[in-house]
């Protein structure tokens, strides 16, 4: 056996780099069957968003989701605009055994604060809540579509988006 400098064969290196590639597989493995795995990506699309005055406007979005290696935590950015009507949601959510909890920010009305709900099959059923607002969420995805719904009792009454990966 020929042997590298400090003794290493060429082998174990080998043996090493095998092992390496198993772990990365693995844990790529675990990514696809976490609840978020197939959120991860680039979306855009359409929708409406209802506000409490009665008027209904047609919105442009655009989402952003980071799943992380285990499947089980997610970073998204939401930004949506029409013509006189913008939002930019963000959150930060992790998922243990099917229960999501996290935090939520919404940049151009400067609030934020905390979410819990669930998760399973790509969808989330979340509960948002802030000094002076509270939504229920729900995003659901299917291959390359998803569909966000949004429901509150505040300046935004309620939010219905599609949305394409790419």
């Amino acid at each position: 056996m020929k042997s590298f400098g400090f003794g290493i064969s060429s082998q174990m290196i080998k043996a090493a780099g095998v092992g390496a590639a198993l772990l990365l597989s693995a844990s790529a493995g675990q990514a696809q069957t976490g609840p978020f795995a197939s959120f991860n990506g680039a979306w855009s699309g359409t929708g409406t968003v209802s506000l409490s005055d009665g008027s209904t406007e047609r919105i442009r979005c655009k989402a952003n989701y980071k799943v992380n290696g285990t499947g089980q935590g997610l970073q998204q950015s939401l930004r949506c605009a029409s013509d006189s009507y913008k939002f930019d949601l963000n959150s930060d959510v992790i998922s243990t055994q099917g229960t999501v909890s996290g935090t939520w920010s919404e940049a151009s009305r400067n609030i934020f604060g905390d979410l819990r709900g669930r998760a399973s099959d790509g969808q989330i059923d979340v509960f948002v809540e802030a000094s002076g607002f509270a939504a229920n969420i729900t995003v659901t995805t299917r291959g390359n579509r998803q569909s966000v719904s949004i429901n509150s009792k505040g300046e935004i009454r309620g939010v219905s988006i599609t949305l394409v990966r790419g």
